[in-house]
């Protein structure tokens, strides 16, 4: 146990979680004064009582949300203004990194050493990178007629409806609030019941950074509950979600059945990983396909679940991948050294071990792993399982696991290996290896995925916009592209005659 491990224990020890909404720049209780536990899935500690926020919270955080925007308090002021506002809250979050980090490991389970480095800093990057774009947005004039003058103008399209995922809930959140906030809109953040004290922290941090009361809202509570008022709810403008696609058709029919609301829905994927016998680094196409799967206890959409290795070099790759397991066994999330921590609860744990019995029952060859792990500390935690021999049809390769499960499958011709690639309802991401860049363009040209990655996996910028084809969503997060999601297209024409 290192020292290091000593006093994250200690900083536990003495942190004090508010599960209070922040509703109008204040914490209340819900209306009901109904709360729910949050437990942590580290070993069960007990975290916090959070608000379960229903339909009369949502209305609240939304009837201020739309006051805010009338008022123009926020909204009214000055691209450069909204930046300076969003840098400060972007230091605030970087001066709290060490009890951000904390507080999303206990809440969620990732180990504190990837909380700290990636989560906490990604966060911030998100918000100071669109604070520092949003005052070099330019709109623009139409090239009419010299009897004419048309404006096209951007307009923050009003109360923004924001609902996260538990997997990476401060980054997730940023990718929401920081464009929405960045061109003007007042916003609404419901955060996952099984890891919301981060949010609710930042709604604190927004405050001190300057941005008024009742711009940023943030409502506790579950899914079917204030989830469901929020997409259904008249006055939201916009809804922005990221989570499991069977949730983002609830939130799209729930988004035409109310006041036909931009809906915007970043879903799940099953993204393939193709490694071609040319490969320029074998060594490295096993450290990422590994690393990237069970990254986060594999407990991200974008993850390489399926990995088609072709046949030649196949037991080569498989050989280096087993041999890295000892270093993804799961352990302490409060050790530094710690590289897989735990599930995110009871549930998450089940239903990943379901898929594992599947992928036995269904006739894929287990390799490593598909035991639970560290039952005794009272968390959640999978060992790193890997099957071999699967077929596409197989479960395991169609159906998002969300955990540290990957699929192995074999091709022979690359153009099998697209095809079956492809066949998948979703696009998220997916990847390609070979030193052959021809091969490389025609492979990621066929790929039906909103991002490829070609010799690498996961390597990422906010300046790359995030999203996917088919079942995966629609809209992207990150890049300036986000910002059409937030904002309305105005035409102002002008008469010169």
């Amino acid at each position: 146990m290192t020292t290091q491990h000593n006093s994250w224990n200690e900083m536990a020890g003495r942190l004090q979680f508010d599960g209070r909404a922040v509703i109008n720049g204040e914490r209340v209780a819900a209306v009901s004064g109904q709360t729910f536990d949050c437990t942590s899935p580290v070993d069960g500690r007990f975290l916090a009582a959070v608000a379960r926020g229903d339909a009369a919270d949502i209305d609240a955080a939304v009837a201020v949300a739309r006051a805010a925007f009338e008022d123009r308090r926020w909204a009214g002021l000055s691209p450069r203004s909204r930046k300076q506002i969003m840098i400060r809250f972007a230091d605030l979050i970087l001066a709290h990194k060490d009890e951000l980090a904390l507080t999303e490991t206990l809440d969620m389970g990732k180990p504190i050493r990837n909380a700290r480095a990636t989560d906490v800093n990604a966060c911030a990057n998100t918000i100071r990178w669109y604070g520092e774009a949003i005052d070099k947005v330019y709109d623009e004039i139409a090239p009419t007629g010299d009897n004419a003058l048309a404006l096209i103008t951007r307009e923050p399209v009003g109360v923004v409806g924001a609902i996260v995922p538990w997997n990476y809930p401060m980054l997730m959140a940023s990718w929401k609030i920081a464009p929405a906030l960045a061109v003007g809109n007042s916003v609404v953040l419901k955060p996952s019941e099984k890891s919301p004290l981060t949010a609710l922290r930042l709604a604190e941090l927004a405050l001190e950074a300057g941005i008024p009361p009742g711009v940023f809202n943030v409502v506790p509570g579950f899914g079917h509950e204030a989830g469901n008022a929020l997409s259904l709810h008249m006055d939201v403008d916009c809804i922005a979600f990221t989570g499991s696609t069977r949730v983002g058709k609830l939130i799209l029919v729930n988004a035409g059945q109310s006041n036909l609301k931009r809906a915007w829905a970043e879903l799940g994927g099953k993204s393939p990983n193709i490694v071609c016998a040319d490969c320029p680094d074998l060594d490295r196409a096993v450290g990422a396909a590994i690393g990237s799967i069970f990254y986060n206890q594999g407990e991200s959409c974008n993850a390489p679940s399926r990995l088609f290795v072709e046949r030649s070099i196949k037991d080569a790759f498989l050989e280096r991948a087993l041999a890295l397991m000892p270093k993804y066994q799961p352990a302490d999330p409060l050790a530094d050294d710690t590289v897989m921590g735990a599930l995110v609860d009871k549930t998450q744990l089940d239903t990943v071990m379901r898929y594992i019995d599947s992928g036995r029952k269904e006739g894929a060859k287990l390799l490593v792993g598909g035991e639970q792990a560290r039952a005794e500390t009272g968390g959640f935690y999978v060992a790193p399982t890997i099957f071999d021999g699967v077929k596409n049809d197989m479960t395991i390769a169609r159906e998002e696991i969300f955990g540290p499960v990957l699929s192995v499958l074999a091709f022979d011709e690359v153009d099998d290996a697209i095809r079956q690639a492809n066949q998948t309802i979703y696009g998220l991401q997916a990847g390609v290896w070979t030193r052959d860049i021809n091969k490389a363009h025609r492979i990621a040209r066929a790929l039906r995925a909103g991002t490829v990655h070609v010799n690498q996996y996961d390597e990422d910028d906010i300046t790359v916009p995030f999203g996917g084809y088919k079942q995966s969503g629609n809209g992207r997060d990150k890049s300036l592209h986000a910002i059409d999601k937030y904002t309305e297209l105005k035409t102002t024409w002008i008469g010169l005659e």
